[in-house]
């Protein structure tokens, strides 16, 4: 049976490379001597540590407790003691506060996993479900890490969202861990999305995969097919097609406004691994402590998905698989387009690690050529999936030139790069214009720095 393909204006056509991981199932990472949890695994404000050097934790014990509204507790992934509270650098850079828990490996859990009583469930009410997301620690796992509660609240101004999308698209080259969450746990997928509705009070759910994945896109309407609030749509092979404004456009039509959300539209946007872990808090009351993740590039040793506890070090996952061929000449936390390039390996993996790529000198992906003047071909604004003028933005940049800057709208570049990935006189484009976001974003209406957006 032929399914239209659904997508939406602009975007890049990339090769994927997900051929070498995408038919590998899932494998359990060795648990890490030592689990580092970042109290700053999420946006918004860091976790409050719970507990002190010397103490004693068990698997899923709440070792930090949530600040404020966006926010969210963190979980010990291992069971043994405390022994370092220290600062250390997350994939994006920053340094941040880290309780480091050394591991027993006696994996005793703060409280057994069990089947919570189906009675239980049906019992709970649209507040008593969020509860249970925020107490769990889940955070949007596609890679934003935007905390699950805070989505699922109640809106504001009454107005409930009348569709919900599970986003399956992972348009990311390399990364597959969503592609196998949705062959190795569809049931689970479908179990949070119907919880998400039941939150949200909304009348339909849709599971967008995109057209690379037709295995989870066929199963997923096999298991849907007799669910009459729920769809499953095939949307185009397009880069950037998983970003959340784009799907919602090519999904239903309705165009987010510039500083606007997804709310204002009436829609809201999951990722399927997120929907999974809500489901086993629900369901189990089991905390976040883990992820599927994939190991990738070509100085692997070995490709491979793997489901790795929170907190293990990079340098220790890619350890255990067998090391590095060659020299390394980058390490990406994420996917290349998007992700960000870590110093080093002793990075702790976090709940919105969905990819560690390593890379070799010898890299065709890493290939770049001396930067050139623009030759006014607009591929990259053809490209732009914003709708934006990223020459005019680059030399605003290259100027110094803030106000065009932000009356060219740059604040709404979500540096996806398909601009850079358009450009034939390799300027990096992506780069001039986060630049300008940067110096616009973080000043207030007079000019002077906001140190709150730094």
């Amino acid at each position: 049976m032929k399914y239209p393909k659904r997508t939406f204006p602009g975007g890049v056509h990339i090769k994927d490379y997900k051929g070498f991981t995408n038919s590998l199932e899932t494998v359990e990472a060795e648990a890490p001597a030592k689990a580092y949890i970042p109290m700053s695994m999420h946006i918004g404000a860091p976790s409050r540590p719970l507990v002190a050097i010397g103490e004693e934790v068990k698997m899923g014990q709440k070792v930090a407790e949530s600040q404020g509204f966006v926010s969210v507790p963190a979980h010990s992934s291992v069971s043994g003691k405390v022994v370092a509270m220290q600062r250390m650098p997350i994939p994006s850079g920053r340094m941040v506060d880290t309780v480091v828990i050394e591991n027993n490996y006696q994996d005793e859990w703060i409280t057994a996993i069990r089947p919570v009583p189906r009675e239980s469930i049906e019992a709970m009410d649209g507040a008593a479900l969020q509860a249970k997301v925020l107490e769990a620690g889940i955070v949007g796992m596609g890679g934003a890490a935007f905390p699950s509660h805070v989505k699922l609240a109640p809106p504001e101004d009454g107005k409930k969202p009348d569709v919900l999308i599970l986003n399956g698209i992972e348009c990311e080259p390399f990364i597959t861990a969503d592609h196998r969450i949705m062959l190795e746990k569809p049931e689970r997928i479908i179990a949070g999305l119907k919880y998400f509705l039941r939150i949200m009070g909304c009348d339909k759910g849709v599971i967008a995969i995109e057209a690379n994945k037709m295995d989870a896109f066929e199963l997923m309407v096999k298991l849907t097919e007799k669910e009459s609030a729920i769809e499953t749509v095939v949307c185009r092979e397009k880069y950037p097609q998983g970003s959340e404004k784009q799907l919602i456009y090519t999904i239903t039509g309705r165009e987010v406004p510039p500083g606007g959300l997804p709310a204002d539209v009436g829609v809201l946007v999951h990722n399927v691994a997120t929907a999974v872990a809500v489901a086993d808090a629900v369901e189990y009351e089991r905390p976040l402590i883990d992820r599927i993740l994939t190991l990738n590039g070509d100085a692997i040793t070995r490709p491979m998905n793997y489901r790795v506890r929170i907190g293990t070090l990079y340098g220790d996952l890619i350890a255990q698989n067998g090391g590095i061929a060659g020299e390394t000449a980058k390490i990406i936390s994420g996917g290349p387009m998007m992700g960000f390039a870590v110093y080093a390996a002793d990075i702790p993996v976090t709940k919105s690690t969905s990819g560690i790529l390593v890379f070799s000198e010898g890299s065709q992906v890493l290939k770049r050529e001396e930067e050139m003047s623009c030759v006014r071909c607009a591929r990259c604004v053809d490209a732009c999936p914003m709708g934006l003028e990223p020459t005019t933005l680059m030399k605003a940049a290259k100027k110094s030139d803030w106000a065009k800057a932000k009356d060219y709208e740059v604040a709404s570049c979500m540096e996806c790069g398909s601009c850079s990935y358009q450009c034939p006189s390799m300027i990096p484009l992506v780069q001039y214009i986060r630049l300008a976001k940067q110096y616009v974003t973080s000043r207030d209406g007079n000019g002077a720095v906001n140190p709150f957006l730094l």
